[in-house]
């Protein structure tokens, strides 16, 4: 490579976007000083150029028609980070057979389709990065990649979406109903006028889909995952649980079986006992949990989205790429998924189980609930009675480790028994 800069299409000039911005040109010295080269920031693409903005941007830089940055010969590097899917996709494919190395911040694309950028990637000798698709300005992507290379990856445990951790963090520090809780976080700006992505499990599906395809080396997408968003959590639920000892995360976990060469994979809302590294991460805050054979156990923690954190991850990016491109030497560091594992059924998967059940106030009641449990093979760890409504009495059970489908069976054999009025959705318990 023997030009004097780097030049970079930009696509996208939202909150993101704006922050790509404005730490390309903040920080450019010391960017150019890490990386070898000036970059710069030659087009961007935008839906609207009349559009006011908290940064000033000379308005020749402006243009609406994205596919002129990916057909530009003078562009070496497009940053992605204006969201979609099809039409981003045709786009950055073609960019990448352009010759161009590709940055994205575009969670939805990787967890459906990385499998194609990377193989086109590849084929065309260019960088594809992705570090800011999950966790914001946690860096997760590149240690899975680099630094942990040399580990067998069990398991991988986060907080990876801060819209429901500051939801579930809200319902348990100041005792806020789940409705009340969703509204302030509106209101901050933590969530969205339609929040369901978030609160309901989507967006925490999509992050750890692509962690788990980069920890065990095998393709896992985004419909192959368990979901269960936080939206059945009660303030009851939150309260019982700080009683029994624990705090309610929605956590995505992935772990694998070796024996099995099977991937058990989900986001769902679970009891974490308060001494867990992740019990403590509260607020919009996010937290990666990962256990490997060499390095033991590690959590990478920090803000998970934002302007500038999410930036972070994408100007990281951008300064490898420009390494790579100056020392000829793109596409090196690609996804290694070089095995074909299963997704293990969720019903087979193992875990112990928080319910909750309003049953008659009667004598014998409990113990015709303990005999159908029994009859499923799930095991009591503890049964306690909370509260009487009338003719009704509030109790929770935690069970130990049982496989899920025996639980579930189990879970809808009470709600048609005689004694039982409404079983709650149940909720898994870590160790």
């Amino acid at each position: 490579m023997k030009q004097d800069v780097v030049r970079v299409g930009l696509m996208g000039l939202g909150t993101v976007g704006t922050g790509v911005y404005k730490v390309l040109q903040r920080n450019a010295e010391d960017i150019a000083l890490r990386a070898g080269i000036p970059v710069r920031i030659e087009k961007i693409a935008v839906r609207d150029p009349a559009k006011e903005r908290t940064v000033d941007v000379p308005k020749d830089l402006l243009t609406t028609d994205a596919d002129s940055l990916v057909d530009d010969p003078d562009l070496d590097i497009i940053v992605e980070v204006m969201g979609g899917m099809d039409h981003t996709l045709e786009l950055l494919l073609r960019a990448l057979r352009n010759g161009k190395s590709v940055v994205t911040a575009n969670k939805d694309l990787i967890a459906e389709h990385g499998r194609i950028l990377l193989e086109t990637a590849e084929a065309h000798r260019c960088d594809l990065l992705f570090e800011a698709s999950v966790a914001g300005g946690i860096p997760i992507v590149r240690p899975l990649k680099q630094c942990l290379a040399g580990n067998r990856i069990s398991e991988i445990m986060g907080i990876i979406n801060g819209t429901t951790n500051y939801i579930l963090t809200k319902m348990t520090e100041d005792g806020l109903d789940f409705a009340t809780a969703l509204q302030q976080a509106q209101q901050l700006g933590y969530a969205e006028a339609d929040p369901t992505s978030d609160v309901e499990g989507y967006d925490a599906a999509r992050k750890i889909a692509i962690l788990a395809s980069l920890a065990f080396n095998s393709w896992v997408v985004f419909p192959q995952v368990d979901v269960t968003g936080i939206t059945e959590v009660t303030d009851r639920d939150i309260r019982y649980a700080g009683e029994l000892g624990y705090i309610i995360k929605l956590l995505a976990v992935a772990k694998q079986d070796e024996a099995e060469e099977a991937i058990e994979i989900a986001v769902r809302p679970t009891l974490v006992p308060r001494d867990h590294p992740l019990a403590a991460v509260g607020g919009a805050y996010n937290a990666i949990f990962v256990r490997g054979d060499a390095i033991g156990q590690a959590m990478f923690h920090g803000l998970g989205a934002g302007e500038l954190p999410t930036a972070s991850a994408v100007a990281g990016d951008v300064v490898e790429a420009v390494r790579n491109l100056r020392d000829g030497v793109r596409g090196r560091m690609l996804c290694p998924c070089y095995r074909r594992k299963t997704i293990k059924p969720i019903e087979d998967t193992r875990s112990r189980f928080y319910l909750r059940a309003m049953v008659v106030d009667r004598p014998g009641v409990l113990g015709a609930v303990a005999t159908v449990l029994g009859q499923y093979g799930v095991s009591i760890a503890s049964m306690l009675q909370k509260s009487s409504q009338g003719d009704l009495a509030e109790i929770v059970v935690v069970t130990h480790s049982v496989r899920q489908g025996n639980l579930m069976d189990a879970v809808a054999r009470l709600r048609d028994h005689e004694v039982v009025h409404t079983v709650h959705a149940p909720l898994h318990v870590e160790h």
